[in-house]
């Protein structure tokens, strides 16, 4: 994990951050996401009609970009923050789907940290890799709001 002191975050738009440690999204992550969100289409939690149809169950889209504040820890953290707030994301793409049992993680690019309101609006770029595939299964541009 990177330490990143908050003065410093502007000069460093443009770089790799860090990479997170691998994730495991097992089936039970992916039934209890379902139980929360109430979305239980099959390809998510009918193990064996997504066996014989799909060649098994996958992940649902919003459960990967949900475990981006997760994986994003384990990348940096910045000291001399007193506070953090979600503020969005500018694109966000789903380009492959993260079977059960697969492990992820997730490339941290800071690619830029501008003055908004008292802090600094900082954009990422996370890429959320599945071990073993070339192509990844998300790439967000994610904004964050910080506060010194």
């Amino acid at each position: 994990m990177r330490e990143v002191a908050y003065a410093d975050l502007p000069a460093l738009a443009g770089q790799e951050i860090g990479v997170s440690d691998w994730v495991e999204i097992s089936q039970e992550r992916i039934d209890r996401f379902a139980d929360v969100t109430e979305d239980r289409q099959w390809i998510h939690v009918d193990v064996e009609r997504a066996r014989r149809e799909v060649g098994g169950t996958v992940a649902h889209g919003f459960l990967t970009l949900s475990m981006i504040p997760v994986l994003s820890q384990g990348t940096w953290r910045i000291e001399g923050v007193s506070r953090s707030l979600n503020y969005g994301c500018n694109k966000l793409r789903f380009t492959d789907v993260v079977p059960a049992g697969a492990r992820i993680r997730m490339r941290n690019e800071l690619l830029s940290a501008e003055p908004k309101t008292g802090g600094l609006l900082l954009t990422s770029r996370y890429t959320i890799e599945v071990e073993g595939k070339e192509r990844p299964a998300l790439i967000a541009e994610w904004l964050a709001l910080v506060f010194p």
